[in-house]
């Protein structure tokens, strides 16, 4: 029998990280925990057979408990994720940037005593909540407050008539989560309930990310639904103390992140993220503002369950997470939409890796950058860029402690004002399960809030429904319309249709297009034929009605004259014609150019530089009934003595100082300067020749770039 590989143990729990598999250490025993079907008999028995190994790995290890400190009236710093929120918050003043709300529709008896006793007991368990920022000598400090009153904002909407209330109540929702908070006032949590009738209710909860992230908004719900339980029913409180405060944590993170930790954290992404460019160039609807505004909206769709399903079972057969089948899929669509080989996407990650900071309210979420290659490998299948995508991911999750903010200062990327460092589009895949409110004798669902912030160019955050998978795609509204971003999410969608039908298949040969744009592109846009007016001065018996000749261009620039001879047609410089007069001259070259034998398919070759002169002999030519070749006079003597040869033209307009430059040729010379007093003894009026439109209009010289 064949020994099993052992996998070093840090290379374990990274892909047991990527398959959502959380390992706790609890007095030497293991825990573990992941998402249905994901614990196969293989990793179980991995689990099993190396328990001794991982907790001791475990015991010495940075996953140690993090020590409590004394709150002894020592300044206290901030996190490296609250550092920036607060720079951003210096540089730019208080904004709605960073403000995370949630809005709940309440029908039932809502008891708002015990909503305010759980509302305030959280506040008390959480010292983050009770955080306000303070800047000593340049510095910002966290400043942990005793108390800190947050009393719900009660507000009754019931005097007002039933549609001007839901008017009302869409106002107050959206004024709610656009309010800034000031950082340096405590505590940066806000509360509103609207009584809209005795038994319906709107709750509008509000925090600042500086104190709060995604995780956070699940461990505050559990919290209030078990709190607000207890109250109404009398009982005590039942959630056990947390063991540390998010204080804490930022001690630890400033004190464990040095030395031979940092290092290696930094080496990693110094190597991973060594010539990354410094922004995605995405088609977009107008320039990028000078200035990043933040700006945006959303749209949802939605991924069908076939197409869920499939995803699904190509991430378990390449031995991926569906996190890591979609972000491929989702680097390929920027590809193919930039152009640019070498995309980088940002992803936030929960950063909860430690028992102990699982219950805390706080800012732990870290971003990461994920980096994929489409360069060196023209006939790159998916299948080889998803094999990619896993090993960076992996390598990414094993350097996640690192703070996103320790990355840019360290590698100090040109820095501008229109768009964020090292990724401008993100990708989230919400895999943790929020939880619901749960407030007995209350029913309750979510408002659906409109999105008007935008943190960057482009996020796509997907998360599962049953058995489909949602996906909101948050756009920044200065720089893509709606129909571009609907276009996206639908070549999205065809993408991963392609994806899962032949994952061998080249990225660059995935469709992107539906069956109706692929018509509109090769057909539709390609379809130029037009009826062209046609020219009824023919007796019937020689064309029947059906069968007129088409007026020619310089017909209808003749029709044009009759009706506004006084307009300026031609102006260059300081020179200028009307119709009339440009008509005029026109048509005493025409008269002087069939004295020379010009006629239909005779070639005139017009050799002068950008002039009034030009518009006068190509108008000219065609009056004549010929057909014009134009020659640049700036081209090499070869270039034009080739195409005076090849063309065989039988008259040559030009201006006199160009004659002597020109080569050899048998064409007879015509100057618009010195011949033009032999020219307008010529008539002005209108010529009648025998060219249609099936006669030659022109002869063009390429450089053959057109194929």
């Amino acid at each position: 029998m064949k020994p099993r590989t052992m996998k070093p143990i840090q290379e374990l729990l990274s892909e047991l990280a990527a398959l959502d598999v959380k390992l706790w250490v609890e007095k030497n025993s293991l825990r573990c925990s992941a998402p249905q079907g994901i614990l196969t008999p293989e990793i179980r028995t991995e689990l099993s057979d190396r328990k001794a190994e991982i907790i001791k790995f475990f015991q010495n290890s940075h996953l140690q408990q993090i020590p409590r400190i004394p709150r002894d009236g020592q300044p206290l710093p901030l996190s490296w994720s609250q550092e920036r929120l607060w720079f951003l918050n210096q540089l730019e003043g208080s904004r709605d940037t960073y403000n995370i709300p949630g809005a709940f529709r309440i029908s039932g008896n809502l008891d708002t005593n015990a909503f305010q006793k759980a509302l305030s007991e959280i506040v008390r368990r959480h010292e983050v909540l009770r955080t306000s920022f303070q800047t000593v000598d340049g510095k910002p400090i966290q400043v942990i407050h005793p108390e800190a009153s947050l009393n719900v904002n009660l507000v009754d909407l019931q005097q007002h008539p039933e549609k001007e209330r839901q008017t009302l109540l869409t106002k107050l929702v959206q004024q709610e989560a656009i309010t800034p908070f000031s950082l340096e006032i405590a505590p940066l949590i806000r509360c509103s309930l609207l009584q809209l009738e005795p038994r319906e209710y709107a709750l509008l909860v509000t925090m600042h990310h500086i104190v709060s992230d995604g995780w956070s908004i699940g461990v505050f719900i559990q919290e209030i639904s078990s709190l607000y339980k207890a109250f109404t029913q009398g009982k005590s409180i039942s959630l056990p103390e947390l063991p540390i405060q998010y204080a804490d944590f930022t001690i630890w993170q400033r004190e464990w992140l040095t030395g031979e930790v940092l290092e290696t954290q930094l080496n990693y992404w110094k190597q991973q993220l060594n010539g990354a460019p410094e922004l995605l160039q995405l088609p977009t609807d107008r320039p990028r503002p000078t200035v990043q505004t933040y700006r945006g909206t959303s749209r949802n769709f939605t991924l069908n369950t076939e197409l869920t399903n499939k995803l699904q079972s190509l991430s378990r057969e390449s031995g991926c997470t569906l996190f890591m089948t979609l972000q491929a899929a989702f680097a390929t669509l920027l590809y193919r939409y930039s152009g640019q080989s070498d995309i980088l996407i940002g992803s936030p990650i929960a950063n909860r890796n430690r028992s102990d900071i699982e219950s805390l309210i706080g800012f732990f979420v870290n971003n990461l950058v994920l980096r994929t290659s489409f360069t060196g490998n023209p006939s790159l299948s998916f299948a080889n860029l998803l094999a990619q995508v896993k090993e960076s991911t992996l390598e990414a999750y094993e350097h996640q402690d690192i703070p996103f903010e320790k990355v840019v200062e360290i590698l100090q990327p040109q820095r501008n004002l229109s768009y964020s460092p090292l990724f401008q589009v993100m990708f989230v895949l919400q895999n943790e399960p929020m939880g619901e409110l749960e407030l007995p004798g209350c029913s309750l669902y979510e408002l659906l809030q409109e999105n008007t912030v935008a943190q960057f160019d482009l996020t796509l955050t997907i998360s599962q429904n049953s058995q489909e998978l949602l996906c909101e795609w948050e756009y920044n509204t200065d720089l893509f319309d709606e129909s571009t971003i609907e276009g996206m999410a639908t070549h999205f969608q065809n993408l991963l249709s392609g994806i899962v039908e032949n994952p061998q298949i080249s990225v660059d040969k995935l469709p992107l297009l539906s069956a109706a744009e692929r018509h509109q592109l090769l057909v539709e846009w390609n379809d130029t034929a037009t009826v062209y007016p046609t020219d009824t001065k023919y007796p019937q018996d020689k064309y029947p009605q059906d069968k007129y000749p088409h007026q020619l261009i310089h017909q209808l620039f003749e029709e044009q004259v009759e009706k506004t001879p006084d307009a300026i047609a031609v102006v260059f410089e300081n020179q200028q014609l009307t119709y009339q007069e440009l008509n005029q001259k026109a048509n005493q070259l025409a008269h002087h150019l069939q004295t020379l034998g010009v006629k239909p398919e005779v070639l005139v070759g017009i050799c002068v530089e950008r002039s009034i002169e030009m518009i006068v002999g190509l108008l000219g030519i065609l009056k004549a009934g010929g057909a014009y070749v134009p020659l640049d006079p700036n081209y090499p003597q070869e270039r034009l003595s080739y195409m005076l040869a090849d063309s065989g033209v039988e008259v040559l307009l030009t201006h006199s100082s160009s004659v002597g430059s020109l080569p050899q040729h048998q064409a007879r010379v015509v100057c618009f300067d010195a011949d033009w007093e032999v020219i307008e003894q010529h008539s002005q009026e209108n010529l009648q020749t025998e060219v249609c439109s099936d006669n030659l209009a022109y002869v063009i010289y390429t450089s053959g770039s057109t194929g």
